[in-house]
């Protein structure tokens, strides 16, 4: 396979098969990853079962958007699905669930059982637990179940998106004499999922029970005179992505609050039962919901394994978690005048190793700085409770000009967004929601400061959420600068999303859907140039995902022309790297770990400039074409260092949690070999930059060097230069 142009086209008559890697297969290969991480021994337990949790929640949008999405489009228009792949993914997905699963079961709960800590089926608990459960139910739980015998006045309910449910099969008569056999029950959402038992009745362990477990153990209950023949849990996932005609909505909020509602009760997709739900239940349900059959799944376990979240922060066990770490907080702007700083110098910050507090402070310390006039802030996700949206109502209150881009269409922050859209209006915010049909995805704040009779520019750019939890576990880099190049475009964005106006040809930003595709596929070229002109060419990329065709053939067409280049893609990768022919100098590898690796940095070795920008933006279509994106320059060369140090490097060195993929599709667990050292990214950074545990490195069973458990010690050299 050769490439002939420059980027554009592909020669010898490929395949787009050959060319690319299916995107639902491939985002499916990142679930196997995380898997991967519930299966080793070598990370604290309930760490384990935080991946495992993870995995189902990611499985669940999967279903909810991606399958969704295929099934959708051909009820639509036609399009034919490919069946091959959509067997393929059905294949995987139940593979999946099954591993998952035999993990909970097979190693998870022993080991918590050996730990002390106990997650009882009915059968497991003693007779003073049996009548503790026996009096939760008839005290909490019985008096809020609504059993629903179905007859013809009593149609099959509405079932909620993945909430839990029973189905129950009964003999007899009811109560009219009358053989209604089946009864639908919905477990409400109000009652915990995960029910921890009294202390004096657990033997001196730590004990708990499902929901699911207590109403199982009394659901005959629910049915004197009545015998249950059979039951089951059960779940539906339905296609939770949500349509508005931007032709005809002329108030988006309005429009959104309405279509909300409906993602409750769109199509559904995934039907989950109990592994010993009778077939002709199983049934009788795909066909209530109309699904097909490939897309059940009898698991052995609670149908929603993400609720075993609320027992991991339960349990308070400190060898079970990963240790204790504390972002570093830059000292500079710990001072009383943070303006002062970075009007001085330009900080750059590395989340979580570096805290989030930093740009919270600086929000903060806008809204009750009387010298500040106006602060302006897109907001993409921020959660329920945000100290930083709590500092903009603040600033409005004191009589600040605040504008505030909110994202009404962030997939499932929507109601949360709303939420504060309201609030920010109803104390004199100048609330807008970007651009109708182009998501505002880009993290942007700016701080208007009168100093010495002028106005000042300072801002805040991010490659992050401003979130108060996903800054915790996401790794972000931010950028606190009061440089005019750069403020004064960040200035000329806000005007273009509030205005609607064709923004200024920018000098240093790069604006989607305007440059910013057009600024990337023009630096992978001059690296092309480069090489082709026998000097280095050099490209180091870091996202989330990269699926955008015209970027990969750039690519492509740069390693046929001899540029290095190592591509660190958390998710789905479309690119088929070592490929003979294709992309032989082209490596991409993915860092699983404890925090989700979020950061978005492009660097580009341009003759020795050592261009690097930080974004928002991955390499995907949405982002580039469909989105409000923004990549920003490092222009200091001390912070480019940082990023290069901090943000590249170890990611290449990693061999405790990179996986490496091949031509095929396939990921490959690196490992380090028998002379070399345990080194791990998220490790080095979180002792070097932050504050955390040590802990010895071990040798496992295997003879394999692995770090002990908890898994945050490596040895940290210098790493080597690219």
């Amino acid at each position: 396979m050769k490439l002939v142009d420059s980027g554009n086209k592909a020669g010898a008559n490929p395949s787009r098969a050959d060319l690319f890697l299916n995107r639902e297969l491939s985002q499916l290969a990142f679930n196997r990853r995380v898997l991967a991480q519930a299966e080793d021994r070598a990370i604290p337990l309930l760490e384990r079962l935080r991946f495992l949790c993870i995995v189902s929640s990611n499985l669940d949008e999967f279903f909810e958007i991606r399958i969704a999405s295929l099934l959708a489009q051909h009820r639509i228009d036609g399009t034919p699905p490919n069946m091959q792949a959509i067997e393929r993914m059905s294949a995987e997905c139940h593979d999946m669930v099954e591993r998952q699963y035999a993990v909970l079961n097979q190693e998870i709960l022993p080991s918590l059982a050996e730990n002390g800590i106990h997650l009882l089926r009915h059968e497991a608990r003693n007779a003073a637990q049996r009548a503790w459960v026996k009096n939760y139910f008839e005290r909490e739980v019985r008096p809020i179940l609504t059993p629903i015998g179905l007859d013809p006045a009593h149609p099959f309910p509405q079932v909620v998106n993945k909430s839990l449910n029973f189905i129950i099969e009964l003999s007899g008569k009811d109560a009219f004499g009358r053989g209604t056999g089946i009864a639908i029950m919905k477990a409400p959402r109000v009652l915990p999922r995960v029910i921890q038992l009294p202390a004096d009745i657990s033997d001196n362990t730590t004990s708990f029970c499902l929901l699911s477990s207590v109403i199982h153990a009394h659901i005959a209950d629910l049915f004197p005179d009545r015998e249950v023949v059979a039951y089951s849990q059960f779940r539906v996932t339905r296609n939770s992505d949500l349509w508005l005609d931007e032709e005809e909505v002329k108030n988006l909020r309005q429009a959104l609050q309405s279509e909300l509602h409906s993602r409750h009760f769109g199509a559904a997709v995934r039907l989950e039962v109990a592994r010993n739900c009778p077939a002709h239940l199983a049934d009788f349900l795909l066909d209530q919901f109309s699904v097909d059959k490939h897309h059940l799944y009898a698991v052995d376990g609670p149908v929603n394994m993400v609720r075993l979240l609320e027992l991991i922060g339960h349990v308070k066990q400190v060898p079970l978690h990963f240790p204790a770490f504390t972002p570093r907080i830059p000292q500079a702007l710990a001072a009383d005048d943070i303006f002062a700083h970075i009007k001085r110098q330009d900080v750059l910050l590395h989340h979580p190793f570096e805290s989030f507090q930093s740009v919270v402070n600086f929000v903060r310390a806008a809204a009750h700085d009387p010298n500040v006039v106006a602060i302006k802030q897109t907001i993409y996700r921020t959660g329920m409770n945000s100290d930083l949206m709590e500092s903009l109502i603040i600033a409005a209150r004191r009589g600040k000009e605040v504008t505030v881009i909110v994202e009404l269409m962030a997939r499932f922050d929507e109601e949360a967004n709303i939420n504060w859209a309201e609030r920010l209006e109803s104390v004199g915010a100048q609330v807008v929601y970007g651009v109708v049909g182009l998501k505002t995805h880009a993290k942007l704040a700016l701080v208007l400061r009168r100093e010495e009779g002028s106005l000042r520019y300072y801002a805040h750019l991010g490659t992050g959420n401003y979130h108060p939890t996903t800054t915790k576990h996401y790794t972000d880099f931010g950028l606190l600068t009061a440089s005019t190049p750069i403020t004064t475009e960040v200035n000329e964005i806000f005007i273009h999303l509030t205005s609607l106006t064709k923004p200024k040809r920018l000098q240093h930003l790069w604006l989607a859907p305007f440059s910013l595709h057009k600024e990337f596929i023009k630096a992978i070229r001059r690296e092309t140039a480069i090489a082709r002109q026998g000097r280095p060419g050099r490209i180091i990329a870091k996202m989330n995902a990269l699926q955008d065709e015209s970027v990969i053939r750039a690519l492509y067409a740069a390693s046929a022309a001899g540029v290095k280049i190592d591509l660190i893609v958390r998710g789905a990768c479309a690119l088929r790297p070592g490929a003979k022919n294709l992309s032989e100098n082209i490596r991409v590898r993915s860092i699983v770990g404890r925090f989700l690796e979020h950061t978005r940095i492009y660097y580009f070795r341009n003759d020795l400039a050592h261009d690097v920008y930080l974004s928002s933006a991955d390499w995907m279509n949405r982002n580039l074409f469909r989105r409000i994106e923004v990549a920003f320059p490092i222009h200091d060369k001390a912070l480019k260092k940082r990023v290069i140090d901090e943000g590249l490097r170890p990611y290449l060195k990693d061999n405790v949690n990179a996986w490496e993929l091949d031509p095929e599709g396939r990921y490959h667990k690196r490992k380090s070999r028998s002379n070399t050292l345990a080194f791990g990214a998220q490790q080095h950074l979180a002792q070097s930059i932050g504050s955390i545990a040590s802990d010895k490195v071990g040798v496992m069973d295997d003879g394999a060097v692995r770090l002990a458990s908890p898994s945050w010690s490596v040895q940290q050299n210098e790493v080597k230069r690219f």
